[in-house]
């Protein structure tokens, strides 16, 4: 499964949220937007000992003494001996942001598609990418629009257009933590109704670590696939993608530039687009009405994402039975499809579904485990690296996204293999993580 296209079907059927920070806006100004230390440092700037101050909470040997919020609030006792505000300071330094450098893929789909954004930044950067007129910017303090707008940016911390209420010190933190305010319990309902991808972000913030873990707690309990997608300019090591996707149900893009990601979606958006319609008013025949799906349409390549996709755009469970079933039928045909003549194509297909399914839901438990393992099984012992009369596409999809699948649907994955075949191929690709 191409995961641009799950994302540009998201965005297609107005369910798509970016969920951003500094990483973002660093990318878009050509690396002038500080980081969140640098803020803190600049704002030492305006104490009376200011180099003393710096030393003290960031010393250029070993680690800073407090926390990033710790030192800040620090700076904020310190200013206001000199009448000054921290917030007002890292606003004026904020203001002076604007767009710079190779921005056209990212402006290319901000300023035509509709969508939400949730930033813990204070800058208005994604308003001025997207396009002021079209962009409600929603900052606590200040009057929530009631008119629609084509996007919406929350930012949850605060923005420079209410600098007193911008999330920075340590008592900031605290207050906006423990508080159910307006913008902690829209963050959860977006994760809830939408495709989140999370752009130059770490899953620093304690408090978004929780939103985001009651999410994951959510779709456990309705057995809806992961779709939070968190995009890294480095290589992020295996364990670490293991642990995003066990604790957060997060699927990590690595080795992505922000302008590459925008440039990539902007890519599938026509396919997307083509198929939106289409396939939810299918989805809602097959599942409501009692159709099926033609050989003709299964016999496609990426039916069965467009399927998986249409399922999360009318808020269908996996575990729905009338779900379980149709997609055990469509799993069986697809096995049929496989046996025809000339068919080596559809065990490539036949792979890549399982594989895809493996990577966005956690099948211990659920009803559609045993439909699955029984597949995965068909797939693996007619799959082969160099055997004739095997397909050896359907082998270099298992081996090459193995890694992709959830760790713990390895695992029955790999018990279910070595306990029905001996077939040494399919050993090799569950063996080899």
């Amino acid at each position: 499964m191409n995961e641009m296209f799950e994302i540009a079907y998201a965005a297609a059927s107005g369910r798509l949220c970016l969920f951003t920070g500094t990483g973002f806006s660093k990318a878009v100004t050509d690396n002038a937007a500080p980081s969140w230390q640098m803020l803190l440092e600049s704002a030492c700037d305006h104490a009376a000992q200011p180099d003393a101050l710096k030393a003290a909470l960031f010393p250029k040997q070993g680690n800073n003494p407090l926390t990033l919020e710790e030192s800040a609030q620090v700076i904020a006792i310190e200013l206001s001996k000199q009448g000054k505000d921290i917030h007002e300071e890292i606003a004026k330094n904020i203001s002076a942001l604007s767009p710079k450098g190779e921005n056209s893929a990212i402006v290319e789909f901000l300023s035509k598609r509709s969508f939400d954004v949730i930033t813990t930044n204070y800058d208005k950067l994604v308003e001025e990418l997207a396009g002021k007129k079209d962009c409600h910017s929603i900052t606590p303090g200040l009057p929530i629009p009631r008119s629609p707008a084509r996007v919406q940016v929350y930012h949850v911390h605060g923005s420079i257009d209410s600098p007193q209420n911008m999330v920075v010190t340590s008592d900031d933190y605290f207050r906006f933590i423990n508080s159910q305010s307006y913008f902690s319990r829209k963050l959860s309902t977006v994760l809830h109704e939408n495709t989140v991808v999370i752009l130059g972000y770490s899953l620093g913030d304690t408090n978004l670590k929780a939103i985001i873990s009651d999410y994951n707690g959510f779709s456990k309990n309705h057995v809806i696939g992961s779709s939070i997608f968190l995009v890294s300019r480095s290589k992020v090591d295996q364990h670490i993608k293991d642990y995003y996707s066990h604790c957060y149900g997060i699927r990590v893009l690595d080795q992505l530039e922000a302008h590459q990601f925008f440039s990539n979606l902007n890519a599938a958006m026509p396919a997307a687009e083509k198929c939106t319609v289409e396939s939810i008013q299918n989805i809602r025949k097959v599942i409501f009405d009692k159709q099926t799906f033609t050989d003709k349409y299964l016999g496609i390549e990426n039916s069965f994402f467009e399927i998986i996709s249409a399922l999360g755009a009318i808020g269908l469970s996996i575990n729905n039975a009338a779900v379980v079933d149709m997609l055990g039928v469509v799993i069986k045909a697809k096995i049929r499809l496989t046996q025809e003549p000339s068919a080596w194509v559809q065990y490539e297909h036949l792979a890549k579904w399982l594989i895809y399914l493996g990577t966005i839901l956690k099948l211990k438990g659920t009803s559609i485990e045993t439909v699955y393992l029984e597949a995965t099984l068909k797939s693996m012992k007619s799959m082969g690296a160099s055997t004739w009369g095997h397909s050896w596409k359907a082998y270099g999809a298992w081996k090459n996204d193995w890694s992709k699948i959830i760790a713990s649907n390895r695992d029955i994955i790999r018990q279910y293999i070595e306990g029905n075949t001996d077939w040494p191929d399919a050993l090799n690709v569950v063996r080899s993580s």
